[in-house]
């Protein structure tokens, strides 16, 4: 069996660990692989995945999480504060790393389907070809992309600017010399070929030749040391060393602001926004009352074109349709390929570094073995002289080939159908290698085998201290005997140290500045705190009459919508990792996860107080007041909904300053569906369902 293997190369045992995984060929249907005792059922389809013997199979340096805790579902802190939860979870993670996995897969994963068939790489959640589109979901997809390649690219540049800078005298001189010496004797390929398996192979070897430092540490123009954005040192791998609570948060706070940037440029220029059109000799004009067009974003490129006696609307404009069809038919597909580029992204990265549960070196060790002959042989084989004649060729080919390129991708489509498959990455060279959604369903997967769900992440509502962030050995280091960054620890200690006025508010272009300035004016915040106070009192109006309707009428939609909106003085929810606050058709309630002893895991939901006892596929509970129940097996489909769309989640954020309470479809393999609104924990409640069967999940 699979989990009995043992690789002679790499001494690794467990499942993918064969020597037959070393190879880059497509993966074979994993039907075969036994689950060896978890007590989840299979999925719609027989056959589970490679995710699911992973999170089945002991492990050497296990976690809290991963001991056996009996017959009864443990909670390790569900509601606990950070410093009170139990660590390590997973063996080999710190918590925060997991709290960050779990993090951003609650705002990646919206919707998951079940699949019969065989997922590609032997690992299943896999991004649909025909995913639904959603702005929400290209912006986290957008968000991923700048969290994944944006900071991976702009870490890059910030090493090569330490080595062209000199200031790493030794560093920089050993690197120069290593080149002029290949550059004299012919040897640049070899030479690169040689770091390259060396930074794949030997993992130690990325530290001595590229060693450490926070990103918003080091200077990309001088490659010395800088005063962060922030003002602090608060983080390691953001952009702006921004403090936070938990790892990762700056990041996702840089990407949110990243979008939110970009939106903000896009709308200043659909309102058209120009400081040639603002005077500003006039300080109480009637313009300093308005708000800010950008502010309020409402028919902004209309109002600039009948303030510039142009005429707009559809009824003149015979463009404005047919473009914005054009754009928004592309977005599918633009979101695709921004997830497919973040995925494989991730993936490399998780090829490159050790992942819990995951074979440590059989990725590495394969991406060796592929690109050895291919770097060497290209370095003896192909000379300058014959890269450029078939680099030009192969221009030529595909400008003029047309015809003979045409007719070869026909008869690829007729002889192997969706071939384009077979040579993806994920099928190939990282095959078996998972996206950071696919690692954290393994996690949750293997929690739940152990009747010990993963806790989320502590809900911190203070804002993170002012303070700089720990720097050790393991954020900052050099190669040798030089200071890192050439710095004194004085210079060091003057960067990281606090300072609110060193933060950088205007962008030195002038005309940049005045773009990005929003100015409403004292009477535009009159205006919008009073328009903030109505649309408050509306909002409560509307809560009100949904309470009527659902009560009198029967409204589905009003039932819906029913606590939705907490109390002001709702505190932090406290749910899980069994009990689920929430509601059905307007019903106030829980939902119970039944998974103890040898029974056969079942999702249901009480109405009302608990009041008597009632049998749960086989198991009895003193305070369930069951209205229906559902096995885990059976659930096809898991949807997170809106407790409102997405536009009157706007306004009662905005009025109300209050989250929102959002809810979760759940369909099963007979047709039925049920819908659990109001529900804080949300997230936490998708992932436990996520995690528990043996289906073979597809991303919608």
């Amino acid at each position: 069996m699979q989990s009995e293997t043992n690789n002679p190369v790499t001494s690794d045992t467990g499942p993918g660990a064969g020597i037959k995984d070393l190879l880059p060929i497509p993966a074979t249907d994993p039907a075969d692989i036994e689950t060896h005792g978890q007590t989840s059922s299979k999925a719609p389809g027989e056959g589970t995945t490679f995710s699911h013997a992973l999170a089945a199979e002991s492990q050497e340096d296990e976690g809290i999480a991963q001991q056996d805790h009996g017959k009864d579902v443990l909670d390790l802190g569900w509601n606990e504060k950070k410093q009170d939860i139990a660590a390590p979870l997973i063996g080999g993670m710190d918590n925060e790393e997991l709290w960050l996995l779990v993090r951003r897969f609650n705002k990646q994963i919206y919707d998951v389907k079940a699949t019969p068939f065989a997922p590609p790489g032997g690992l299943d959640l896999n991004i649909a070809d025909d995913e639904e589109f959603s702005p929400d979901k290209m912006r986290a997809n957008v968000e991923r992309l700048y969290m994944t390649v944006g900071v991976g690219m702009l870490a890059a540049v910030k090493h090569i600017a330490r080595l062209r800078s000199w200031r790493e005298t030794q560093r920089t001189g050993c690197f120069a010399a290593a080149y002029f010496i290949a550059w004299l004797f012919d040897l640049i390929t070899p030479l690169l070929s040689i770091v390259i398996l060396a930074l794949i192979g030997f993992p130690k070897s990325r530290e001595f030749l590229f060693p450490p430092a926070p990103v918003s540490l080091v200077d990309s123009k001088t490659g010395g040391v800088q005063k962060p954005r922030a003002g602090v040192l608060g983080s390691h791998d953001s952009a702006t060393g921004a403090p936070e609570n938990h790892k990762g948060e700056a990041v996702e706070q840089e990407a949110s602001n990243f979008v939110s940037g970009i939106a903000s440029v896009a709308l200043s220029s659909a309102a058209g926004k120009h400081p040639q059109g603002d005077p500003d000799s006039d300080k109480n004009a009637a313009t300093d009352a308005a708000p800010d067009p950008t502010a309020l974003a409402a028919s902004t490129a209309d109002a600039r074109d009948k303030g510039s006696g142009g005429k707009s609307g559809a009824k003149h404009d015979k463009t404005k349709v047919p473009m914005e069809t054009a754009m928004w038919s592309k977005m599918r597909p633009i979101m695709h390929t921004i997830g497919s580029i973040a995925d494989t992204w991730e993936r490399l990265a998780n090829a490159l570094s050790p992942i819990p549960l995951f074979p440590s070196e059989v990725y590495r060790m394969r991406l060796v073995a592929i690109l050895l002959p291919l770097l060497f042989g290209a370095s003896v084989f192909l000379t300058p002289y014959l890269l450029v004649k078939s680099t030009s060729f192969l221009i030529g080919f595909v400008f003029f080939g047309d015809p003979i390129l045409s007719r070869g991708l026909d008869w690829l489509n007729r002889t192997i159908p969706d071939w384009q498959k077979l040579l993806e990455p994920r099928n190939t060279i990282l095959k078996g290698v998972p996206t950071n959604a696919q690692l954290t369903l393994t996690l949750l997967r293997h929690g739940e085998a152990s009747r010990a769900p993963l806790p989320p992440p502590p809900r911190i509502t203070s804002p993170p201290p002012n303070q700089p962030a720990a720097l050790t050995d393991e954020h900052l280091r050099a190669t040798g005997a030089e200071a890192p960054l050439n710095a004194s620890p004085a210079e060091l200690d003057a960067a990281i140290a606090h300072d609110p006025s060193s933060v950088p508010t205007h962008t030195g272009d002038p005309h940049v500045d005045a773009a990005k300035d929003h100015k409403h004016g004292r009477k535009g915040s009159k205006i919008l705190n009073f328009f903030k106070g109505t649309t408050r009192g509306m909002v409560k109006t509307a809560v009100g009459t949904d309470h009527v309707r659902a009560k009198v009428a029967g409204s589905e939609p009003a039932r819906d919508r029913l606590g939705v909106i907490p109390a002001r003085d709702a505190g932090t929810p406290t749910s899980g990792p069994v009990e689920f606050d929430a509601r059905w058709e307007g019903h106030k309630g829980r939902v119970y996860i039944s998974a103890s002893g040898a029974t056969v895991p079942v999702v249901a939901f009480g109405k009302g107080e608990r009041k008597k006892t009632v049998e749960i596929a086989g198991e009895e509970r003193e305070d369930v007041n069951a209205v229906w129940s559902v096995p885990v097996a059976e659930i096809v489909e898991l949807k997170k909904i809106g407790g409102y769309g997405w536009k009157a989640k706007l306004v009662v954020g905005w009025s109300m300053e209050r989250e929102v309470k959002d809810g979760l479809v759940i369909k099963t393999l007979s047709g039925e569906e049920y819908k659990v609104t109001a529900v804080p924990l949300r997230d936490e409640l998708f992932n436990r369902l996520i995690a528990m069967g043996g289906q073979k999940w597809e991303a919608w």
